[in-house]
C-alpha cells in the first residue's frame, strides 16, 4: 500500500532541497526521521514535517505500522516564483527571483500486511421478503 503526502510552495529553491531529499530516499521512515532531526540545514524542518505527515496518513487512514514503512519516492518540483525589484544605479531596476518548490513524498510498506476477512461477513445473502397474495 502506498501512502502519499505533499507540501506546496516552500520558500526555498529546488536546488537547495535536492541534497536533503537524496539523503532520505529509499530509507526506512524511522531512519529518515533521525537523519532529518540532526541535519543542520534550515530546509530539513519542512521535510521532517512532511515525513511525519506521511506517517500519520498511513497510520490514521490505512492502519499501517510506522515501523513497516519506507520512503519510496521523494520529488521536488519548481513552484511559483515571487518576483521582486531592487533599485540600482542610474534609475535602473534589478529583478530578484524568490523561488519556491513543492515536494511530493510517497511511503510504502516494507512487508505487505494481509488483512484477514471472513467469508461469512463478506458473502451475506439478502433474501427478498415473501409477498403474501390475497
Amino acid at each position: 500500500m502506498e501512502v502519499s503526502a505533499s507540501l506546496k510552495t516552500i520558500r526555498t529553491s529546488v536546488r537547495k532541497m535536492k541534497p536533503l531529499i537524496d539523503q532520505i530516499r529509499g530509507k526506512r521512515v524511522e531512519d529518515a526521521l533521525v537523519v532529518l532531526q540532526f541535519m543542520s540545514r534550515k530546509n530539513a524542518l519542512p521535510l521532517l514535517k512532511l515525513v511525519k505527515s506521511a506517517i500519520a496518513n498511513a497510520e490514521h487512514n490505512f492502519q499501517l505500522s510506522a515501523s513497516n514503512l519506507k520512503v519510496k519516492s521523494v520529488v521536488a518540483e519548481q513552484g511559483p516564483t515571487l518576483k521582486r525589484f531592487q533599485p540600482r544605479a542610474f534609475g535602473r531596476a534589478f529583478e530578484i527571483r524568490k523561488r519556491t518548490c513543492s515536494i511530493k513524498l510517497t511511503v510504502t510498506e516494507i512487508k505487505p500486511t494481509i488483512k484477514k476477512t471472513s467469508a461469512s461477513e463478506d458473502t451475506e445473502i439478502a433474501t427478498p421478503k415473501e409477498v403474501k397474495s390475497s
